[in-house]
């Protein structure tokens, strides 16, 4: 199948208010603040711009952060992953940038969008030491042989070993909620009190682009006020250098214009920025150093493995998209910062597509620079490091000087309208009035392309023919979100359909994990607690498919190296494209793929884990219990350990990289199905489902896309995650029953969901069958603990749901709860469910359901599983029931609702002279709050 892209539209009379940027933070190696990072761009230096690039150099361990002043309780600070640390303080710095420490606080809608790629040092640390469970084991056997070889006592060693690995990676009860990447916006949100947005997206190469573009069209469509946006890579292990040399992408003296470059070195570096729309940036008498015109994504889908795109085609296309976007003629531009991997094809690619928009300029007459000549390839941080080098370049007025290819010939520039500044110079001012302007380009492994248009900051010049940002009175007219198709898989269901079928029987789809999935004589323990075993081993797992869709064309040791968690999502996404696939129907413009997820996948974790293997063999060979034993006798140990522990170790391919990304989810539908559309993972906690609906909900609002496919994915019924929930007490003994006298936590689930998204008038153009409406979306952070559930951060989402609707909650039938089944949580939830849906006098009890009560809880999925059951409740006019919740917990107040949770399917009857409409609530640690609404189409779309 393949959806062209959108046709080039003439520029706009009228274009959007630009977005002010008022604060700026970057942490670098050899750059430790704004002021720092400017000058570090500025001096000319051969190569990379730094004398000294070993890894000690290059890196930011010995960045001293005091976490006290963030207010992080003591027994939650060994948990923390270093990225969290590094972001915290960034955050701090650009708010004392902006000026918040001299005045009043930010915006209480502010958001705080982070963007991370590969897995954080606490994921693959935690992942290690509970692998290493069995590497304990495993050496007990071992020495333990019947013949006596090694005379030594097996347990003993064991014991030492283990004792040895938990000091060295770590552990404590509050490790799972560390590990999680929305960890950080919340933790940040939390210090700061900001009550927005808190999300966490990863898009590999294009994923500070990506957090951008979420913050513009989350600012332009009026549901944020501000959006600090945070970008971070570090090298938290061996395994990404070694996937990269894999994949043939690995140099370590890469430069960005060698004309010989054929890779990318990895470096480290936070940036944050904090935007505001001008309009109030300037009310707020904010210094704003730079403002963001545009920025624009677009996506070249290619099946087969990850590469960067090398089409001047799409790269002009998504310049000129930008421009025409923004009202901006290219022969404006003097400045262009280049974001793109050191890799020759790509960066002349680059060149070759701003030299055609740039036709009629003069030879030499745009300077052209990359941060990466003195950081490396930041990856994740890599765009937002080079939108801050351009802004400040705006700001000062200076265009930075080219760091020279100490070891390598430099391309060719004669003859084009680029040139290297070989030292700082003044930006002169343009002819005809204009602003100073700079563009930003990049481009991602999983064939993303990115341009964004900055211009200076001028006080006195207005932008011609800007459009103000909508009202909260103005955001109620805002056009529905159809939602035209919906596919997931829960537990042992196969499609949408079964899921259904499954949500009316009285039962759950709980049972005990099979063998491969939980290791019993290992890892569980029933009725005790601690850091390397469960105490239960129920769930409702999902067993990922062995083939590929029939549909694609996927060769077997490609499809093997994948994630489980890809090889669902593509199962479902086959299921949801269905009519797309077989051309009866057509996705057309550009698109958006948004996928919730864990954003560190299991393969991920077991790839890291084999490279570890090597440290802790050594770690064997100098136990004290073994220090009677000849060198060839510990070698001799080693190597029968690692015989019985051969199920760790894996091969990095050309394909390992791609296996364990998290967009690459996202990538595989894009690129597998030929859809013009970026891809994106985001991580919201519990949230993420909704969250993914969200961005993609502002964003085809916003008109930066047209169409979208959002979701979410999780399979949490592994060993890892039951023993990570297990210590800190959020699994139940028995199993789940929400809004129950006995609820006492949750039991896991595997999940995917995914639905396909238009603006509603578009689908009427189209004559295309809708499922549902969204008719509004709120989203709110607690701005507290990052553990206990709060009320009024649920009901403050709840409130902007229906800020942006022309109903109250008296005309929802249904709520789709979030219901974790435990005590704590559910009260909370009733409690604020009674602040918001109690206030309306109603003619109906409000039905109240969860799907976990069934399917258990598939944390990034959950909100998935809500959505697609209370779009099945809609379809078919029935109320589901909720399993093992009777009787309900009579502490909780249902009749001050009032609100009745059905035992059995009851019929739905239509509301006189209005649809039928319901709720979702989506919840998540870290105080991450979000509700949806939706309602039934009109009897001519459904």
């Amino acid at each position: 199948m393949h959806a062209e892209p959108q046709p080039v539209r003439p520029i706009r009379d009228r274009v959007a208010e630009p977005i002010a940027i008022t604060g700026i933070a970057a942490l670098f190696p050899h750059a430790r603040g704004v002021s720092e990072y400017w000058q570090l761009m500025r001096h000319s230096a051969p190569g990379c711009g730094c004398e000294d690039t070993s890894d000690e150099a290059s890196s930011l361990d010995d960045l001293e952060i005091d976490v006290a002043r963030f207010g992080i309780p003591p027994a939650q600070r060994g948990s923390l992953n270093h990225m969290q640390v590094l972001m915290l303080e960034a955050a701090a710095q650009c708010l004392a940038d902006a000026g918040y420490q001299q005045r009043s606080s930010p915006p209480e809608r502010t958001d705080v969008v982070c963007a991370t790629s590969f897995g954080l040092d606490r994921q693959l640390a935690n992942a290690l030491r509970i692998e290493a469970v069995r590497y304990t084991r495993d050496l007990e056997a071992a020495l333990s042989a019947p013949d006596g070889t090694f005379a030594t006592d097996a347990r003993e060693a064991a014991d030492e070993l283990r004792a040895q690995l938990v000091h060295r990676l770590g552990g404590s009860p509050h490790d799972r909620v560390g590990e999680m990447p929305s960890s950080i916006p919340a933790r940040i949100a939390a210090a700061f009190k900001l009550h927005g947005r808190t999300v966490c997206v990863e898009s590999a190469d294009a994923s500070s682009f990506t957090a951008l573009a979420a913050a513009v069209a989350s600012l332009r469509v009026g549901q944020s006020d501000a959006v600090l946006v945070i970008a971070g890579q570090r090298k938290e292990s061996a395994l990404l250098e070694r996937a990269l040399d894999a994949k043939g992408l690995f140099q370590p003296d890469a430069h960005p214009f060698a004309a010989s470059g054929h890779g990318l070195r990895p470096g480290e570096g936070v940036s944050a920025l904090l935007l505001r729309p001008l309009s109030s940036a300037q009310r707020a008498a904010d210094r704003i150093y730079a403002l963001i015109r545009e920025c624009t994504l677009t996506h070249q889908a290619r099946p087969g493995v990850f590469r960067y795109s090398t089409s001047v085609q799409r790269r002009h296309e998504v310049a000129e998209a930008a421009h025409q976007a923004a009202g901006v003629q290219p022969s404006t531009v003097q400045y262009v910062e280049c974001a793109s991997a050191s890799i020759a094809p790509l960066v002349r690619a680059d060149l070759n597509a701003l030299g055609d928009l740039f036709a009629h300029r003069l030879p030499a007459s745009i300077a052209i620079g990359s941060a990466q000549d003195r950081l490396g390839h930041t990856i994740a941080a890599a765009g937002l490091a080079a939108v801050t080098k351009a802004a400040l370049a705006l700001h000062h007025r200076q265009l930075p000087a080219h760091a020279a290819c100490a070891n390598a010939e430099p391309l060719d520039l004669s003859g084009t309208a680029f040139r290297f500044t070989r030292a700082t110079e003044p930006w002169l001012c343009p002819e005809a009035d204009l602003p100073r302007r700079a563009a930003v380009l990049g481009s991602s492994l999983t064939g993303t392309l990115c341009y964004l248009l900055l211009d200076e900051h001028v006080p006195t010049r207005p932008i011609p023919g800007a459009r103000p940002l909508p009202s909260a009175a103005a955001a109620r007219k805002i056009p529905p979100i159809a939602i035209l198709a919906a596919a997931g898989r829960f537990g042992d269901t196969r499609d949408a359909d079964d899921f259904w079928q499954a949500a009316l029987q009285p039962g759950d789809r709980l049972s005990a994990l099979p063998d491969a999935l939980l290791d019993r004589d290992l890892y569980f323990r029933p009725g005790s607690t601690g850091l390397s075993h469960t105490y239960t081993q129920l769930g409702a797992a999902l067993t990922p498919p062995e083939q590929p869709p029939s549909a694609l064309h996927i060769i077997p040791r490609r499809y093997a190296a994948m994630d489980p968690v890809q090889r669902v999502v593509l199962d479902v996404a086959d299921q949801l494209l269905a009519p797309y696939r077989t051309g009866e129907l057509t996705l057309r413009g550009r698109g958006l793929i948004v996928i919730g997820s864990s954003l560190s996948l299991s393969r991920e974790r077991q790839l890291n884990a084999a490279l570890a293997l090597p440290q802790i063999e050594e770690a064997v060979r100098e136990l004290a219990a073994l220090r009677h034993l000849t060198a060839e006798d510990r070698d001799a140990v080693v190597k029968l350990v690692r015989e019985r522990f051969a199920g760790c170790e894996e091969l990095l391919g050309p394909t390992a990289l791609d296996g364990y990304l998290a967009s690459g989810a996202a990538a595989l539908i894009a690129n597998e199905y030929r859809l013009a559309a970026a891809p994106l993972a985001v991580e919201a906690a519990c949230a993420s489902t909704l969250a993914a609906l969200d961005l993609a909900i502002s964003a085809l609002r916003s008109g930066s896309a047209d169409y979208a496919i959002a979701g979410g994915v999780e399979l949490p019924c592994n060993t890892r995650d039951l023993v990570l929930c297990s210590a800190l007490g959020l699994l139940s003994p028995t199993r789940i029953t929400p809004f129950a006298a006995e609820a006492d936590g949750f039991t896991p689930g595997d999940g995917c969901a995914l639905f396909l998204l238009k603006r509603q008038p578009d689908c009427g153009r189209d004559d295309q069958r809708v499922l549902g409406l969204i008719r509004g979306i709120g989203a709110s952070n607690d701005a507290k603990s990052l553990i206990a559930p709060d009320a009024e951060g649920q009901a403050r989402a709840m409130r902007q749901a229906f800020g942006q609707v022309d109903f109250d909650p008296a005309a929802v039938g249904y709520l789709e709860a979030h219901g974790t089944g435990t005590r704590v949580g559910d009260r909370v939830e009733i409690e604020a469910t009674k602040q918001v849906y109690g206030a309306a006098r109603r003619d109906e009890p409000l039905r109240i359901g969860t799907a976990k009560a069934a399917f258990g809880h598939s944390f990034a999925a959950a909100g998935g599983a809500g959505l697609l059951r209370a779009l099945c409740a809609l379809r078919t006019a029935t109320f589901p029931p909720t399993a093992g919740a009777h009787p309900p917990n009579p502490t909780l107040d249902l009749r001050a609702i009032p609100a009745e949770i059905p035992d059995r399917p009851h019929p739905w009857p239509s509301p006189p002279g209005r649809p039928r409409r319901a709720a979702v609530s989506s919840f998540g640690t870290g105080g991450i709050d979000y509700h949806l609404l939706i309602e039934e189409p009109g009897d001519a779309n459904r």
